[in-house]
């Protein structure tokens, strides 16, 4: 995946660095820009990542 966005609340105080998303048809990847921007990433099925970010709205 090589269409990553950072959160709107990463800023130019915090070096503009945090969670990273990128997401494809069928997975949403994540990842740590700030100290593991290299690092393998979490990978979820589209509707368990739609699920889980619901449920924290809620």
């Amino acid at each position: 995946m090589d269409n990553w966005r950072k959160s709107s609340y990463s800023g130019p105080d915090d070096g503009n660095a945090c969670v990273e998303i990128a997401n494809s048809p069928t997975h949403v990847a994540i990842r740590d820009s700030k100290t593991a921007p290299t690092a393998p990433t979490l990978t979820f099925p589209v509707v368990a990542f739609t699920t889980f970010v619901r449920s924290l709205k809620s």
